[in-house]
């Protein structure tokens, strides 16, 4: 076994290692949703159909979760530098080429590319906070990656709405790269070792399984939720093939001395609960921020700039909450801010389940300002309780699977919502007399839309029953 060099806790320099790492997440979370605003724009300018731009977010997500998986492999065969540097370098090789496309093959390759370096980002950003932090102050350090990561997504769409009216979407990545060089920069100049490198054999079977696998249950529910539909054999082909390989993926990691993915940290509980509490989180919050911003610009006619303003003031409270949050969960643990926020983002998704074309302004601010607030007293607090169960060895592996089955849930919750929201369109235009009326249109939207928060809804509600099991634990000093 072969380690890296051990560092004393005190030498290690907390504070530029985490700028760092929070600049490349910023940018990395802030590329991914500003590109969702550009859309209708590429379509028109590339000359692709609707399924054909949805390629840009789904060839992003099938290669984080496709490449999330191997992460936990990867952290114990390269050392923080190294994979800080090759993600840094995807990601600005990626922002390169995506700001110089000028075809829609080019732009997809830079979406893989850029995702590649968000695949090592993540999970690498992760296990670096858990070892450089201490248990008692894990919670404020994870509170400001939740600040990065909920605020990026939220300015990203009013930016990406300011930049195509005045200028064109190639300026989304010119304004990300200064900013990638610059983390880049910091990352050669503070990042340190702080992991040990265990080179662990590498199984070809699992990653193949594991590539398999959570690519297939990506791609199909992708696939269904864009324009396949659930019937199509395309679709039921590919989550079968997915469901099959990851059973099979299970069973051989199981059965391994060194898996690439360790499957027991499943047998810590609360790590358990952490893992379906975040799953259950990123699909309510992936489906209602696709359906919600979708509405305001079909269902009340606010151009892609205003929407992203409407949801500004949401994911700046977000933002400022996480690290509050994190400093709440060091001193009460996550019972006292996983139940309460469970509970405000099932009364907001309920609220939001009567959203119509005469919805106010303020209605939608509060309501979504206040589901934020419910998102940030859960996620991080299921996360990082959960991890701190896990022995230290274990830390990779648990990162791993949290990052992996957020990808995935993502997929899942945006396939169900795009459904729920197609059928309930269907429904109401079967219900009415002349189909082919105009003015049809909006209500038969509504519909749908109000269909998909119930879906949301339901799913948190189920999380909340769940979440009174959750108990503070002891960290692990393994």
């Amino acid at each position: 076994m072969q380690g890296a060099p051990q560092i004393d806790q005190k030498n290690i320099r907390a504070l530029p290692i985490l700028v760092a790492l929070l600049l490349s997440g910023f940018i990395g979370m802030f590329s991914e949703t500003a590109l969702n605003v550009a859309l209708s724009d590429l379509m028109q300018q590339l000359s692709i159909s609707p399924a054909t731009a949805q390629w840009l977010t789904t060839g992003y997500l099938l290669t984080l979760g496709i490449l999330v998986p191997v992460s936990g492999l990867l952290l114990q065969w390269f050392t923080t530098r190294q994979l800080f540097i090759t993600s840094l370098c995807f990601s600005i090789i990626g922002t390169i080429l995506a700001a110089i496309a000028p075809s829609f093959e080019i732009l997809l390759t830079a979406r893989v590319v850029q995702a590649i370096g968000t695949g090592l980002l993540l999970p690498l950003m992760f296990n670096t906070i858990l070892i450089i932090f201490p248990a008692e102050k894990r919670g404020a350090a994870m509170g400001m990656i939740g600040l990065v990561i909920m605020v990026a997504p939220a300015i990203g769409p009013t930016i990406a709405g300011l930049l195509i009216e005045n200028l064109s979407w190639h300026w989304i990545f010119w304004l990300a790269l200064p900013v990638l060089i610059i983390a880049l920069a910091c990352g050669i100049l503070f990042m340190q070792n702080v992991s040990k490198i265990t080179k662990p054999r590498i199984d070809a079977i699992s990653i193949v399984l594991s590539s398999i696998g959570f690519g297939g249950i990506v791609f199909g529910f992708s696939s269904a939720g864009e324009s396949e539909g659930w019937g199509t054999p395309k679709v039921i082909i590919a989550i079968i093939v997915g469901v099959v390989a990851l059973v099979l993926f299970g069973i051989r990691q199981m059965g391994m001395k060194q898996p690439m993915i360790n499957l027991r940290a499943f047998k810590f509980p609360m790590f358990s609960l952490g893992v379906l509490m975040v799953f259950l989180c990123m699909m309510v919050i992936l489906s209602s921020m696709l359906v919600l911003p979708m509405f305001l610009i079909r269902g009340q006619g606010y151009s892609a700039f205003k929407a992203g303003l409407l949801l500004l003031p949401g994911g700046i409270i977000n933002g400022i909450m996480s690290p509050i949050m994190g400093r709440l969960f060091d001193k009460y643990g996550p019972k006292w801010l996983v139940i309460p926020g469970l509970a405000i983002v099932s009364a907001s998704l309920w609220f939001f389940s009567s959203i119509s074309a005469t919805s106010t302004v303020v209605f939608v601010i509060v309501l979504h300002s206040a589901l934020m607030i419910g998102i940030s007293m859960i996620m991080m607090p299921s996360q990082t309780n959960g991890i701190n169960q896990l022995p230290r060895d274990l830390y990779p592996d648990g990162t791993a699977i949290m990052n992996t089955l957020q990808q995935v849930a993502g997929a899942i919750g945006t396939a169900l919502a795009v459904s729920i929201m197609a059928a309930g369109q269907k429904s109401y235009m079967n219900s009415v007399s002349n189909p082919e009326d105009p003015a049809h249109l909006i209500p038969a939207f509504t519909e749908g839309v109000q269909g998909a928060f119930i879906f949301a809804m339901i799913i948190a509600v189920i999380g909340l029953i769940i979440s009174f099991t959750i108990k503070r634990v002891v960290v692990s000093k393994i």
